[in-house]
């Protein structure tokens, strides 16, 4: 698990959950906001400057403005799945950012491909090879094509 703590926020992240908790100094309201890894598109990020920084979770169907010059600290502080920090703070929320960011990509990974199994025309065409190859006698190949066969 994951924690980094800003200001008047939480952000946690357990393996599964982004989970935002805030304080009544939060400009956003007291409260929660989890979030599935599932939900979340994308992380934006900026580091801590001179006016601190942020990480936002994006999230598909959620209404986001696009910040003007100057105001992208802001309206983070104003956004649900925000969460601004300072420089001294912004440590575990880069480990928090790596963490979430391996998550969506392991979600968007394609497992491998299963291996195609053989059908019984193939192994009987294999079989086939090798006595024709002189690899196996007559009486292997007929035991062989039997035990394939469930004879």
């Amino acid at each position: 698990m994951i924690e980094a703590k800003a200001f008047a926020e939480t952000a946690v992240f357990d393996g599964e959950y982004v989970t935002i908790t805030r304080g009544r100094m939060s400009l956003v309201g007291k409260g929660e906001t989890r979030l599935h890894i599932s939900q979340i598109s994308a992380v934006r990020w900026k580091p801590a400057g001179m006016f601190g920084g942020f990480i936002q979770f994006s999230v598909p169907g959620a209404i986001t403005a696009k910040s003007g010059s100057g105001s992208q600290n802001s309206d983070a502080r104003r956004d649900p799945h925000a969460v601004t920090f300072n420089k001294k703070q912004q440590p575990p929320f880069e480990e928090l950012r790596t963490a979430v960011e391996a998550a969506i990509a392991a979600r968007h990974t394609a497992p491998e491909a299963p291996q195609a199994e053989s059908s019984i025309a193939d192994e009987l065409a294999k079989l086939n090879d090798l006595h024709q190859q002189g690899v196996l006698s007559v009486e292997e190949f007929a035991s062989a094509k039997a035990r394939l066969l469930g004879d």
